[in-house]
């Protein structure tokens, strides 16, 4: 194929990211046929960029499933060897303890992508860092210190400062992502389905102001937050 034929490891990044998403939306789906075909699509995506490695002589398919088989059997010591591991935190953290070892980390952050959406990135690091000790001893005080950033980006507004303001809610989304996991919820989860509440919402208020014959630009801040109150109530049950 001539397409294929140009492809190298850079252009394809975009596509195995986006393979890795529509797997996602089959999920969310619950369409089973919808979900092996995607997971063929991204499956298509490792093997090709292993043809691009074989190709120039660097490794292929089969050394990479080799490779996989090899680390799963090294990271699971209490599966394939004499090792007693009582639980999943205990499992993580031995897990952790190895990745450092065989890759020779000098931390236990390091081997996080900094590409990962923001938030998946923010609770990958949360958590290595609380299996490491650094932590809350519970809900309460990630509460007490998100209430704190809030009123550090109150402060920071009030001055006009940007870049402090820029920082202010970085600190304040981090600490929301802490409360997200001691709660046991996946941020980027719950984000992603309040981004689906409120498009479905906006959709709603699009169509019924539509019906009454008006424009949204016309709508006056009162009608707004009417409508508004209206759309949760029509779509959240």
């Amino acid at each position: 194929c001539p397409w294929d034929r140009e492809q190298t490891h850079e252009s394809l990044k975009p596509y195995i990211v986006e393979e890795a998403y529509e797997v996602i939306d089959a999920i969310d789906s619950g369409d089973a046929d919808q979900l092996c075909e995607e997971l063929g699509d991204l499956l298509l995506q490792v093997v090709m960029h292993s043809q691009l490695a074989r190709e120039r002589g660097a490794f292929d398919i089969e050394q990479v499933i080799q490779r996989l088989n090899d680390k799963l059997v090294q990271r699971h010591p209490h599966v394939f060897g004499d090792i007693s591991l009582e639980n999943a935190d205990e499992v993580l953290r031995n897990w952790d303890r190895l990745k450092r070892e065989q890759k020779a980390h000098a931390s236990i952050l390091e081997g996080i992508p900094r590409s990962m959406p923001a938030l998946m990135r923010a609770l990958e690091v949360s958590k290595r860092a609380a299996r490491a000790g650094f932590e809350w001893e519970n809900i309460q005080g990630v509460l007490d210190k998100l209430h704190e950033e809030e009123s550090e980006l109150r402060r920071a507004i009030e001055r006009g400062e940007l870049a402090s303001v820029e920082s202010e809610i970085g600190d304040l989304l981090f600490t929301a992502v802490n409360v997200a996991r001691h709660a046991g919820v996946d941020p980027e989860e719950s984000l992603r389905r309040m981004v689906d509440r409120f498009i479905q919402r906006f959709r709603w208020m699009e169509a019924t102001a539509a019906q009454q014959g008006r424009s949204l630009e016309s709508l006056s801040p009162d009608e707004w937050e009417s409508l508004w109150q209206a759309a949760k109530r029509a779509n959240d049950g």
